[in-house]
């Protein structure tokens, strides 16, 4: 009896680890979609947006923070230790500042480039593409993590706001 429910419990936990990286997955793609998708209507319609080269900087800031930003997150998420949790738990690296630092540094990365390239379409594309995988993708793997590890977990998303 207490083998089969050491199983259940094994596998409800693969259950959603496998649901959470299905949804990271697929808002990762959503953002390569979005990408190609700019790519694409800034090769079609070319519009020129910056005249200053000054600018340029500010485009090779965001895609040099937004690679930072990216690495550091995945070095710190497999940190996660699951034993004893509470809300201090999940702090490791930038994760003690926003809940989401992948895809802050997927946007920064994304519309980094679009203003190093000039290239108005992957701007936009990259606003859009983040406030959907905010409130569709983000949405729908905080609900999986609030049903996977409770209470600690929702200590931790009043604990870190972004």
């Amino acid at each position: 009896m207490e083998m089969e429910n050491t199983t259940k419990q094994m596998e409800s936990k693969n259950l959603h680890k496998n649901r959470v990286h299905k949804v990271l997955a697929h808002s990762y793609i959503f953002y390569f979609v979005s990408f190609l998708f700019g790519l694409l209507l800034d090769f079609v319609f070319p519009f020129i947006i910056f005249e200053n080269v000054a600018i340029l900087w500010i485009g090779f800031i965001f895609l040099i923070f937004g690679t930072f930003l990216i690495v550091w997150a995945q070095k710190s998420s497999h940190k996660l230790v699951k034993e004893g949790m509470n809300k201090d738990t999940f702090c490791n690296g930038p994760y003690c500042y926003t809940r989401i630092p992948t895809h802050y540094g997927l946007f920064f990365l994304m519309f980094g480039f679009g203003i190093l390239s000039n290239a108005l379409f992957i701007i936009i594309f990259s606003i859009i593409s983040f406030f959907i995988t905010k409130f569709v993708f983000i949405k729908k793997e905080e609900e999986i993590l609030t049903l996977k590890y409770g209470t600690p977990y929702i200590e931790y998303k009043k604990l870190v706001k972004f």
